[in-house]
Order: C-alpha cells, then structure tokens, then sequence
C-alpha cells in the first residue's frame, strides 16, 4: 500500500507544469512594447506606465503617481501614493508571458509580480 501511495504522489508531482522562467529586460524599448496599452494589476493594484515615463494608476481607493525612466538595464522611478513619496529606485525587470516581476535596489532587494492586461 505504502508503495501504492509513493507512485501516486510521484505521479501527480510529474503532471504539476513547470513554473515559467522569466526573462530579463535590460532595453527600454523592449520595457515599452511590452507595456504599451496595458496596465499592471496586482491586488487592489493597478498601473499604467505611460510612453513619456509618467506612471499612473491606483493603490487601494487612492492615486498613485511618478515618474520612470531607464539607466544602465534597470527600471527607475519614483512614485507617490496617499502622502507617502517612494525615492528613486533602480529595479530589474523580468517578463514571463503575461506576468511581469520588478525587483527593487537593481535586482537585490523585494520583489513585485503583476499581470499585464488590457
């Protein structure tokens, strides 16, 4: 019996698909097409990127707001939301289908996964 079980766990592990690989943004340009006219939802989170690096949306009930731009292969913006600033931050980007990752302090610190949709 016991090995009846081993089998069944083995078997239903194996069926489990992969988790995709997300892969590094490093271009601005391949950052914008990738954006360009959708929005970043995350839990009670959506956002907007816009082509002249301005940064839109909502956080909970209230605005968000800021400013991006690219050096050196990363992501930097700062924002705003409610009466809390966030200061520039260079964060590594990583795209997986319609998934896309930001990872503060250039790859180093936290990190962020949203859904890109229309």
């Amino acid at each position: 019996m016991r090995s009846i079980v081993i089998a069944l766990a083995l078997a239903a592990l194996a069926a489990v698909p992969a988790r995709a690989e997300f892969d590094r943004i490093t271009e601005e340009s391949a950052f914008r097409d990738t954006v360009a006219g959708k929005t970043l939802k995350r839990t009670l989170i959506s956002l907007q990127v816009r082509p002249d690096g301005a940064i839109t949306g909502t956080g909970g009930m209230w605005d968000v707001t800021g400013r991006c731009n690219w050096r050196e292969g990363y992501f930097c913006r700062e924002m705003s939301w409610r009466d809390r600033s966030f200061g520039m931050n260079c964060q590594e980007v990583r795209v997986s289908g319609d998934r896309i990752r930001f990872t503060a302090d250039r790859g180093q610190g936290d990190s962020a996964e949203f859904r890109l949709t229309r």
